[in-house]
């Protein structure tokens, strides 16, 4: 089964169809909540305090439902229109905005206390169409997200992560952008039960003492993984050279020169000897 990322751009994928189909399964809304309910604990919003929360591809509002369970007042935007018709039908309480989030988040500076967002970072990753480039896109939107949070807030994204060179790209580009955080990884060893969280924090430097901990991932018997990251790559350099044998010695050189002498190239004399010998034979 193909991936929804490749089949088509999101705004035509979500088409009216497949927004209604989506939103009508038990199952789908089932594992929806869940998730959302689990972005909202790692995001560890202040008890018993309202907050401005940002949902990052809100689709018809079924997160935005567990935000506002919670208390929290939110704002929801999207690239599918029909996700978001299908979310004023259902009256959600949040604020609705048709967006691109890899053209940026237009918010003005420090708006949300927090930012969560269920399945979608990695439809950035994917270049549907000529003009998509998805570094480019992921540098604009969490560049963008990152000014818009107030500064101490968290943004938590669950995403389905094609390979492990796509998780290195969101996750470069979030550190770039100058969040701290990590990757919060539950249920490791289950096929069907595994989910990537991605936890950042705004306005911490790497290694602050008040930086919060990256927190603490679920597991089944084994514990989960957690992986912290920092916003500078950091090289290492061997304690002792290694022993590599070159790839172009002398038996490729000579092997490379019988080649050519097969073909007719004009090539150079082996030595003085190899050509007193040569002339020997003949």
């Amino acid at each position: 089964m193909s991936r929804p990322e490749h089949t088509a751009p999101p705004e035509i994928f979500y088409n009216e169809d497949e927004a209604t189909k989506y939103t009508s399964n038990s199952r789908i809304i089932s594992i929806q909540n869940e998730m959302a309910w689990r972005a909202l604990e790692l995001l560890a919003l202040p008890e018993d305090e309202v907050a401005f929360v940002l949902d990052i591809g809100c689709g018809s509002g079924l997160s935005g439902e567990v935000l506002e369970e919670e208390g929290h007042v939110w704002v929801g935007m999207d690239i599918s229109d029909s996700m978001l018709e299908v979310a004023k039908e259902r009256e959600v309480d949040g604020d609705l905005f048709l967006q691109d989030i890899g053209q940026g988040v237009g918010f003005r500076a420090g708006t949300f206390d927090g930012a969560i967002s269920i399945s979608v970072i990695q439809w950035l990753c994917n270049a549907d169409k000529t003009v998509n480039n998805p570094r480019s896109r992921l540098k604009r939107f969490f560049s963008t997200l990152y000014s818009s949070l107030a500064r101490g807030a968290r943004a938590v994204f669950q995403f389905y992560p094609e390979n492990p060179e796509q998780i290195e790209m969101i996750i470069s580009s979030a550190m770039k952008a100058g969040f701290t955080g990590g990757l919060v990884v539950d249920f490791p060893n289950s096929s069907k039960a595994k989910k990537y969280y991605l936890c950042l924090f705004a306005g911490y430097k790497d290694n602050a003492k008040d930086s919060p901990a990256l927190p603490k991932a679920l597991g089944e018997g084994d514990e989960g993984v957690q992986v912290n990251y920092a916003s500078k790559r950091v090289h290492t350099r061997r304690k002792e050279p290694v022993d590599r044998k070159a790839v172009k010695d002398k038996k490729w050189v000579q092997h490379k020169k019988e080649l050519n002498r097969a073909r007719g190239k004009d090539t150079p004399l082996d030595s003085k000897y190899t050509a007193r010998k040569r002339r020997t034979k003949f």
